[in-house]
């Protein structure tokens, strides 16, 4: 499931250099995917456009805007369920020229 940031959160924008993908946005901002804008899904708080979102598995074990997020707001977005393959799969579409190796890192296993 893509990542979701709840109303908890506190504007202070760590988050927003931690994600791999690019897929967290300020408030009020319009999200890009394939060169094509969005309006902005969130108007009042940080938001992650979920088409962008790897759960940051290729990348890291763990969700980095959790890691960083000083109120603990970054979770599990419950509305979409996602499996591994498919945020590995997205993670290789976002980034296209970079080799994820196997084992890759993933919050879904241990590595």
């Amino acid at each position: 499931m893509s990542t979701l940031i709840t109303e908890d959160c506190i504007n202070c924008g760590f988050c927003l250099p931690a994600c791999p993908n690019g897929a967290i946005y300020k408030r009020g901002r319009k999200w890009e995917l394939d060169g094509e804008e969005h309006p902005p899904l969130r108007e009042d708080i940080y938001y992650i456009a979920p088409d962008k979102c790897s759960e940051c598995v290729g990348f890291f074990g763990r969700e980095q805007c959790a890691m960083v997020c000083p109120v603990d707001c970054c979770i599990p977005n419950p509305a979409i369920p996602e499996r591994e393959a498919a945020l590995i799969a997205r993670a290789r579409a976002l980034h296209p020229g970079r080799h994820f190796g196997d084992p890759f890192p993933s919050r879904f296993r241990a590595v």
